[in-house]
């Protein structure tokens, strides 16, 4: 794909969403950093859920330290994966009251030494969280970029490379959300549903299915 191509699918979905956000609810960097450990395998309904129950009693690293492991597990017992997720967050909660100062860290390097956190988690809460340009690639992310030849790659690393060197700094904030969010509602696994794709025009599955 070249870059006018590239550059005219950001376009349209600039266009269609301006100011794109994670579906997750959260109201700190805190909230986020833990809804987004909590969605590994998971959905971000099934989240959702189980922090509106949670936060209210647990906002904070303090609270969340003081409700413990077991404390914790019924909150998020819905949610796949809720036996380590709970060790791997009350770990953390540790880590950020005896290293951080209760606050999550701005690097990577930091925040991928926090239990339960790998690089796509830290890239979602440095780029959603603090604004920077990062690419968090998920199972979505994936597909779309090798789907529509954006940034074809063999795994998520190779792909948030190719992403972050290809696209356009003027949508790199963004593009994590906009390239989500399609994989999501619009370029679906199974099948993608091309007759309402508003970048259709320039994908190279498209053109492939029309030859």
């Amino acid at each position: 794909m070249n870059k006018e191509k590239r550059t005219a699918i950001f376009e349209k979905l600039r266009e269609l969403d301006p100011e794109p956000d994670t579906e997750l609810r959260y109201q700190s960097v805190f909230e986020l950093l833990i809804a987004v450990i909590l969605s590994a395998q998971a959905t971000d309904v099934s989240v959702n859920l189980a922090t509106d129950k949670l936060y209210p009693v647990a906002r904070t690293p303090e609270a969340m330290l003081r409700l413990g492991v077991e404390g914790l597990t019924p909150y998020i017992r819905t949610i796949g994966l809720f036996n380590s997720k709970a060790k791997n967050i009350i770990e953390t909660c540790r880590i950020l009251l005896e290293q951080h100062e209760g606050k999550v860290p701005r690097t990577r390097e930091e925040l991928e030494k926090l239990p339960g956190v790998g690089r796509k988690t830290a890239n979602v809460v440095l780029n959603t969280a603090f604004g920077e340009p990062t690419i968090a690639v998920d199972t979505h992310i994936f597909r779309v970029s090798n789907r529509t030849g954006i940034a074809p790659g063999k795994t998520p690393l190779e792909v948030e490379k190719r992403l972050l060197r290809l696209t356009p700094d003027e949508f790199k904030k963004n593009a994590h959300h906009w390239l989500i969010l399609h994989g999501r509602y619009v370029c679906k696994a199974r099948r993608p549903s091309c007759h309402e794709c508003a970048i259709c025009e320039w994908c190279e599955y498209r053109h492939k299915e029309l030859a």
